[in-house]
């Protein structure tokens, strides 16, 4: 048992935090949405938030590239540091700190142009592009990494919204690692797809951490076991549990881990 403790620690030495929350509340109004949330979050590592409908853990995703900013009444208080730089400093735009933390969302959401210019369109506004053959490069390159350039290079200039569902999410991960970012969120990616869109997709999870810090959102117990090295466990608006993946799922240290893992809550 003390060498399976060395090990863990040993694997997280190997991989450096990349977010670091603390203290993390979020209120939309009156309702306290998220209370007093604080993780560690590594590099080059999937981490799976699960917990029942409603307990905050997209809520808490959202904090990370400041998209509750965009809900008038919500409000975050506490830190969260990306790479030791507080994002909600003011000084930090939330244009460009979406360009370094990817989204992808729970259904596939396409914009209405073509599959080229849905991956070429954050590399355009960013400025990442010098000219034509860069941006080439830069929409290759994304959608190779999305596990899509070779179901899409000869439909470049078709539309996006032609493609099946899983082309489509897809397509949604190649526009999101189009401008290089550093962490990709997904808010349960696969929800909207089929078995096999599903393990597609969950493949490419897997691709992607080599290059990125992944967080993923998901309902799925089974699929945050498949694709995720850390688990955190929310109940309603607590991070109740946070640790290995195999860890929650063989040997939860909180009885209400356990409850929602055996179907006991949900």
């Amino acid at each position: 048992m003390e060498d399976m403790h060395v090990t863990a620690q040993a694997t997280d030495t190997m991989h450096d935090i990349k977010i670091k929350a603390k203290d993390v509340q979020v209120y939309y109004g009156n309702n306290h949405a998220i209370k007093d949330v604080s993780v560690d979050i590594l590099d080059r590592t999937v981490t799976a938030f699960i917990g029942p409908s409603g307990c905050g853990k997209s809520t808490f995703l959202r904090c990370f590239n400041r998209m509750n900013d965009t809900i008038s009444i919500a409000r975050v208080e506490g830190n969260i540091l990306i790479d030791d730089e507080d994002i909600y400093d003011r000084r930090v735009d939330p244009v460009q700190l979406r360009a370094k933390v990817g989204m992808v969302f729970q259904k596939p959401n396409p914009f209405p142009k073509s599959i080229y210019d849905n991956v070429a369109y954050g590399p355009k506004i960013h400025g990442l592009a010098k000219n034509k053959s860069d941006l080439d490069d830069i929409v290759e390159r994304a959608l190779r990494r999305s596990a899509l350039w070779d179901e899409a290079k000869d439909r470049l200039h078709e539309p996006g919204t032609g493609l099946s569902g899983g082309q489509q999410q897809r397509l949604c991960i190649a526009r999101a690692v189009a401008t290089e970012p550093e962490v990709l969120l997904m808010d349960e990616p696969c929800s909207a797809l089929d078995p096999i869109a599903t393990a597609q997709v969950e493949e490419l999870i897997d691709d992607l951490r080599q290059n990125y810090s992944v967080v993923i959102v998901t309902h799925s117990m089974q699929q945050a076991a498949r694709v995720s090295q850390k688990t955190a466990f929310f109940h309603l608006g607590n991070l109740v549990e946070y640790d290995d993946t195999d860890v929650i799922f063989s040997n939860p240290k909180d009885s209400r881990t356990e409850s929602y893992i055996s179907g006991k809550i949900g």
